[in-house]
């Protein structure tokens, strides 16, 4: 645990960690993997797109809360064809933990 940073984010910047390894574990699947990967990457670009570029982990724990539901329709809307991940919540997960290495009082 970060000394100074609420129970909540660390809680939540777990809850990221789980995810991106869920879908590191992929990997022995390639096409999977590679699903997984493409639909972190469209939920990144709506965090992108939510948050901005100049964010702190707290802002990025209040996006958070309602993820799944707009996850889900962002990868609906960029591939209306292909199934739905397994777990929308891993995919956002994930991507959150990419994000949050971005965020301006980062530490890992």
């Amino acid at each position: 645990m970060i000394i100074g940073l609420p129970v909540e984010i660390e809680l939540a910047r777990q809850q990221w960690q789980d995810g991106s390894r869920r879908v590191e574990r992929t990997r022995s699947d390639p096409a999977l993997y590679a699903r997984l990967h493409g639909q972190v990457g469209v939920v990144t670009a709506e965090l992108r797109r939510r948050i901005g570029q100049t964010y702190t982990l707290a802002e990025l724990a209040e996006l958070y809360a309602g993820a799944d539901d707009w996850a889900r329709s962002a990868l609906d809307e960029a591939e209306p064809e292909a199934p739905a991940p397994p777990e929308v919540s891993t995919v956002a997960d994930a991507a959150f933990y990419l994000y949050a290495r971005g965020a301006s009082d980062y530490a890992p």
